[in-house]
This record gives C-alpha cells, structure tokens and sequence, in this order.
C-alpha cells in the first residue's frame, strides 16, 4: 500500500546510525528537532542498544542539546523485560545478564533478580564492550544448565565514526555456537518495540514513520506491522543494499536532514512536489 508523506503525525527514530555514529552527531541535531515541532511532529526513539537505560538516553540526549522524556525512550532491554514478564509475571526469576550497566539498571526495575554467576533461570545477551571469555563461558554454563537463553538484539554491528564495531548479535553467535541454542529475539525486528511506540505516540500504523539506518531490523520490524519506513544511509547500510531490499523502504536518503525537508516539501501542498 503507498504511503502518504503528508498524513504523517509520528516518527519512530533509531539512534546509532541516524542521529549519531559512535558518539558523533550526524548533523545539527537540535535544528532537526526544530524542524520536528514546526512539522507538528510527535516522536519516540526506539533503539536496539541495551548498553543505556532510558534515564541515561535522557542525559545524553541532552548532552547533544536536545529535550527528551523517559517515556520516549524505548531500547532492547526493556524489550527483553517485557518478554522475560511473559513467563515469569511476577519477575521471580534469576536473569545472568551479558551486558552492561543499563541492561541491568532496567531489568533490576522490572523487578527480577540480576546475577552473573549460574544458575540462572534466563541469560539475557545484549552488546558488551567488557566481555572476556569468563563472562562467555559463564553466561554459556547457565544455558547448559537450562536457562532460556534471551538476546536483546541480532545486531551483528554497529556503526562508530571509523567503521563498523562487533555488536550484541556477534556475541550472541558466539553463544548459540558453544551451546546449541537458539536465542530468543527481544529488540527490532520482533514487534514488541515497534507496538510500545505506536501505544505512546497514540497514532495508527499508517500516520507514522519509522527512520532506521538497518534493513533487517529496523525497516523489515516496521513493515511486519504496517509501519512506513525511511532508510537513511549515515549508519550500516549502502543505497546499493538499501534498493535491492524487498519490500524497498518507502523513503531512502542520505540523513535525517534530508528526510525532514522531504516531508516539510509534502506539507506544502501536491503542486511544491516535482
């Protein structure tokens, strides 16, 4: 189904790769911002990174001269809170985390209880930047154990301003392969995130726009429910990628920026569009 330009209300925004590249804007960020409001434009930030939690998005965010609530943060750990809830309602249950601090600041507030050493009743894998192999082996010897093995995203990388770095899919691998287990998927591309953003924006599918630099999460997340979606090419992947895809995104263009004044061209009327 084509998408209207000009009906869209809500933006759904990744952040590595479409606001920033390893700590780096992309852009003047609070002039797009700027743009958002006068556009009348809503919008929430849903990111595969489980490294913060929403109150330390929040201060970054601000960091970069930009406003942001809690409650317009949406990441990969509380994603795998959300899926770890569904088995154990009342968050009884032991969770060895391979992570970092924010992955176990959200889990400790859903509730469950955070251990690294087994046994464990779950291992949640997310991106860890101090992982050695006794963190491996340990998070490995639970799922051996029978934890249900949880990864807060299958991002094999991710972009930092000199290239791409190992992300929580490549330790995720290295988990799979020493116990033959099949993660279970919290983050982008599994729905969970993408529903929580159109609960808090209030809007339906087709009034919102969801903008990612990643085809396999980011764009196909968003298309499995209906969700427009705009590629842009500041974080993992190439115009050559992005036009082979299929569905192709309904949007594909260099940044943020550009993607703004699409939209502002649309606001203006049919006849201001070539």
């Amino acid at each position: 189904m084509a998408w209207n330009p000009a009906a869209i209300q809500g933006l759904i925004l990744d952040m590595d790769g479409v606001l920033w590249r390893g700590g780096q804007p992309l852009g003047p960020l609070p002039q797009w911002f700027d743009q958002m409001r006068a556009l009348g434009l809503r919008w929430v930030f849903v990111t595969n990174n489980a490294t913060r939690s929403p109150r330390a998005y929040v201060a970054r965010l601000a960091q970069m001269g930009l406003d942001a609530r809690e409650e317009q943060i949406i990441n990969s750990a509380m994603a795998a809170a959300a899926l770890l809830r569904e088995r154990w309602p009342q968050a009884d249950a032991r969770v060895l985390t391979l992570g970092e601090g924010g992955l176990d600041e959200v889990l400790r507030e859903a509730g469950f209880t955070v251990v690294h050493e087994p046994p464990a009743d779950a291992v949640v894998a997310a991106l860890d930047r101090q992982c050695t192999y006794e963190k491996l082996a340990r998070a490995a010897r639970a799922v051996h154990q029978g934890a249900w093995l949880v990864g807060t995203n299958p991002d094999r990388t991710y972009p930092v301003p000199d290239g791409l770095a190992p992300g929580a899919g490549a330790l995720l691998a290295a988990l799979e392969a020493a116990t033959d287990a099949q993660a279970t998927i919290a983050g982008k591309p599994e729905p969970w995130p993408f529903r929580l953003a159109l609960e808090r924006l209030g809007l339906p599918p087709e009034r919102v726009l969801a903008v990612g630099d990643r085809l396999e999460t980011d764009i196909l997340g968003a298309q499995r429910l209906g969700i427009p979606t705009a590629l842009v090419l500041s974080g993992v992947t190439t115009r050559e990628q992005a036009e082979a895809w299929q569905p192709a995104p309904d949007w594909i263009g260099p940044d943020l920026g550009r993607l703004l004044a699409y939209l502002a061209m649309h606001r203006r009327g049919p006849r201001a569009v070539a």
